[in-house]
């Protein structure tokens, strides 16, 4: 099957799944606090829908337009802008009849319910599958920095020490990049030497515009032969798989990133080297092509690194009551560094807004391949985006609601049904602004880059 089909297969489930839900998390508690319910549908049945069925009071259904999800609650000024039921006298069974407190819950409903279903879902994660990393404090001789215009950017280099971003010690290796992401200082060590940085403030727009290098700091690791294709100008040599290179053109050399340079230095040559097979020196003469390679499959596993000392696997495994906090703890995480990364889009000096994605930047996010941990993992996290995104204090979503309903609990003065509507209709065009805006950026993104 296309990679393309189960990204959207997976981002269509994923959708449903959190739209069905958020809407619940409505329907619940107005349910609850007897408010009536006209409508529950998955997507926008704009014109007609594909499906629908009465049952009580309330129409089930789903529509054709997947930009979301609603429940119609009466008497409530929404995205239905029934002008004509405001216009009665109001009900007991309404919304707008209801005390401030009662609204607010309902309101905060959804979002509530996203951020739960993160946490659940980040809950089962560490329960079913643990935690395994790279220790940062394993790699004695510090990172590999494959490409130096990130590297130079950020002003770390290949030996550093990365150990902390903010203040805060860097446990994973595989954390660097985004703690770096969405930090403002980075303390490294250099040659024994603690050195503090100031991340550059435009650093999210340098690795935009450098994503195929965007995992940019791994482990340092030998130069061990996994395989001599038969098509390599080297395959008569005498190579073996497991050779480990410690030598080669009288420079002797310890990791994959001392060899590069070498290669490159000596393009189109023939050279002596000595690789290392299980325990003796074997000296052989190799050919450098002139795209400065020697035609080797290179590589080993996880394992034989970490039994060779060059890393060090931390795994933990989580009961079910060691879970939830260790799910909870991932779900703040996620919130708080999402939070970061929004402050910096909306500084202009970041560049950070040119990374603004829709639905495509959205699908994307899930693998080519189905991977249940990984659909999760990912539905998790735009959980916490539906969350933060729909509390946000714009009018027609739910923290626009929240807003005015907190600022009538405070004054004790209701908002006028007219003001309500015209911020209803003013906070629809900056959603359809943000909409354009947002998925103009994957249409830009497609065709020039």
């Amino acid at each position: 099957m296309s990679p393309i089909v189960i990204k959207t297969i997976q981002f269509f489930l994923s959708l449903s799944i959190l739209i069905v839900l958020h809407e619940l998390g409505h329907f619940i508690p107005a349910k609850y606090f007897k408010t009536r319910v006209e409508k529950f549908y998955l997507f926008f049945d704009v014109k007609f829908s594909l499906f629908k069925k009465r049952i009580g009071e309330t129409e089930y259904g789903i529509g054709w337009l997947p930009l979301g999800g609603y429940v119609k609650i009466s008497g409530m000024i929404d995205e239905s802008m029934d002008k004509e039921a405001m216009a009665e006298e109001p009900k007991e069974w309404e919304f707008r009849s209801k005390p401030a407190w009662q609204r607010l819950i309902i309101m905060l409903g959804g979002v509530t319910v996203n951020f739960i279903l993160a946490v659940v879902i980040f809950i089962g994660l560490a329960y079913a599958y643990g935690e395994t990393y790279i220790a940062n404090d394993s790699l004695k001789d510090g990172v590999w920095v494959t490409d130096t215009t990130l590297g130079d950017a950020l002003g770390i280099q290949t030996g550093d020490k990365v150990l902390a971003v903010d203040g805060k010690e860097i446990e994973s290796l595989n954390t660097i990049v985004p703690e770096v992401v969405y930090g403002e200082n980075i303390t490294i060590e250099r040659d024994g030497q603690k050195i503090e940085m100031e991340i550059p403030v435009n650093f999210i727009e340098t690795i935009s515009e450098n994503k195929e290098q965007v995992r940019f700091i791994k482990p340092r690791l030998p130069w061990v032969i996994s395989e001599v294709p038969e098509d390599s100008q080297n395959a008569s040599v005498g190579f073996q798989a497991g050779d480990v290179l410690t030598t080669i053109a009288g420079s002797s050399v310890k990791y994959q990133d001392q060899v590069f340079p070498i290669l490159e230095s000596n393009k189109g040559k023939t050279v002596d080297l000595i690789v290392n097979r299980n325990g003796t020196d074997v000296p052989l003469k190799a050919k450098i092509s002139e795209e400065a390679k020697l035609g080797l499959m290179i590589g080993m596993t996880g394992a034989d690194a970490e039994k060779q000392g060059f890393l060090k696997y931390n795994t933990t495994d989580y009961t079910f009551l060691e879970s939830i906090p260790a799910g909870w703890n991932k779900g703040v995480k996620t919130l708080t560094d999402y939070i970061k990364g929004m402050k910096k889009i909306f500084n202009p000096d970041t560049g950070a807004y040119k990374e603004v994605g829709g639905f495509a930047a959205i699908g994307g996010m899930f693998p080519d391949t189905w991977n249940w941990p990984a659909f999760w993992a990912t539905t998790a996290f735009i959980s916490i985006i539906l969350a933060f995104m729909n509390i946000l204090p714009i009018p027609a979503l739910d923290g626009g609601h929240v807003m005015f309903l907190l600022y009538e609990m405070i004054t004790g003065r209701k908002p006028s049904d007219k003001f309500l509507e015209y911020a209803q209709i003013t906070g629809f065009f900056i959603l359809i602004a943000l909409l354009l805006f947002a998925n103009g950026n994957d249409v830009y993104k497609a065709i020039f880059k």
